[in-house]
């Protein structure tokens, strides 16, 4: 019979870079979602049309300050 264990670091490491992946990959869906917003959506988060082209053209590991001490 064989065994494998890991090291209970390795699995937190791993786990923790999964969950830095989903962060990434939410920023991303939510970057997708402003382009498909509406002048007026945009208006009521207060954002411009330009402000939300910019953000949603930023590439996913661009993350805002904020996150950059979390991830």
């Amino acid at each position: 019979m064989t065994q494998i264990a890991l090291s209970h670091s390795k699995c937190s490491a791993r786990a923790g870079n999964r969950s830095k992946l989903w962060q990434l990959l939410g920023l991303a869906r939510q970057r997708r979602a402003l382009t498909r917003l509406d002048d007026r959506a945009l208006e009521d988060i207060g954002l411009t049309r330009r402000e939300a082209d910019i953000e949603s053209a930023r590439p996913i590991w661009d993350a805002p300050d904020n996150w950059v001490k979390q991830l």
